[in-house]
């Protein structure tokens, strides 16, 4: 019998640390189902900072190399400079892409680093316990805003891909989620795009990802996933934001 289905080759064998429900395990192989696809193992280098992608390195059977909180984007930068034959990408939460490091992640999009950005929007600091994060939804409970997120004390919910989308060096945003078969293709087509662009030498590519967090949404999986559906992206809409490349989805 013809076998059709299989662990990609640059996932690894890893004892499992993700939440019920996760979505960074979906990430990660559809992420390793395009590095596979692509041929480009050998030379694909990850920059995962902390968060609860911390140990994305037992998962990836690539070179990866570890930045400090929010350095993502200047560690990539340093790498793909020293080394321009190699495939470089960062895989950074919301708490780390749109906090800390808001300044790195501009800057390197703007200078239109060829680099490749995978976003985990999944709207809290997952790691540390469910604080409010930059992407929290205004009402939306966390550990830091028991009563719900406010705009008059805590502001409004920040919107990177689209602010990102204003600088001249980005030349790929789009906005996916993870919760329905539909959308995982959807997202995996993204990042096959972003990571093309980076070989053909295009510039800076970022696919944001909206990912569920049932353990600090107080949600069951399930919920979680209707969730992003019903309220996530009504605020933080799902599509394509920007395309310079003028290849539209010809690949």
């Amino acid at each position: 019998m013809k076998k059709i289905f299989s662990r990609p080759r640059s996932l690894k064998k890893a004892v499992f640390h993700y939440c019920p429900g996760c979505g960074h395990s979906i990430i990660h192989r559809i992420t390793c189902e395009v590095i596979d696809e692509l041929g480009i193992q050998d030379r694909a280098i990850g920059v995962p900072p902390p968060g609860c992608s911390v140990f994305a390195y037992y998962y990836f059977d690539v070179d990866m190399v570890e930045s400090a909180h929010g350095r993502g984007a200047a560690v990539a930068t340093g790498i793909k400079r020293a080394h321009p034959e190699s495939v470089v990408f960062t895989y950074q939460g919301d708490g780390d892409l749109a906090a800390i490091g808001t300044a790195e992640t501009l800057h390197a999009a703007n200078r239109g680093e060829n680099i490749t950005a995978i976003f985990i929007n999944n709207a809290v600091y997952g790691m540390t316990g469910g604080q409010m994060a930059p992407t929290t939804l205004l009402g939306m409970k966390t550990t830091t805003s028991p009563f719900g997120r406010e705009d008059k004390y805590e502001g409004h919910p920040i919107k990177m891909s689209e602010i990102l989308a204003q600088v001249n060096g980005a030349c790929y945003i789009e906005r996916t989620a993870v919760n329905s078969p539909a959308n995982i293709r959807k997202t995996q087509k993204a990042i096959t795009r972003a990571f093309r662009n980076q070989i053909e030498g295009l510039g800076y590519s970022l696919v944001e990802i909206l990912s569920p967090c049932p353990t600090n949404w107080k949600m069951s999986p399930v919920e979680a996933w209707q969730w992003i559906d019903d309220v996530m992206s009504k605020e933080f809409p799902l599509g394509l934001i920007k395309d310079t490349t003028g290849r539209g989805d010809a690949h």
